[in-house]
């Protein structure tokens, strides 16, 4: 699982963070990405990944789904609905799990 800390970051380290990872937002206090697949079943199998992914880590994503467009929202609820380490170290992993 590691050991990720659950302590809000500051904008300069999120905007440092998110230099690594190529598609991730920064907004309203959350980091996002929005994911387009080839058809709705490939979505799908992208967002079942990333809830197992997700629930090893014991951190739940926001994800909304339209057909073959998937966009995911990441802050931590422990940290009063802010960014840490712990977003980030999910959307590299997220990252790593997409295809596209």
């Amino acid at each position: 699982m590691g050991d990720f800390s659950r302590k809000s970051l500051d904008e300069d380290k999120i905007v440092l963070g998110l230099a690594e990872l190529p598609g991730w937002e920064f907004e309203a206090d959350a980091i996002f990405k929005v994911f387009t697949f080839g058809s709705f079943r490939e979505a799908m199998s992208f967002m079942v990944r990333v809830g197992f992914e997700a629930e090893s880590m014991d951190h739940h994503p926001e994800i909304n789904n339209v057909y073959s467009r998937v966009r995911i929202t990441l802050n931590t609820h422990d940290a009063g609905n802010q960014v840490t380490e712990l977003d980030l170290e999910l959307a590299r992993r997220i990252n790593k799990l997409s295809w596209i």
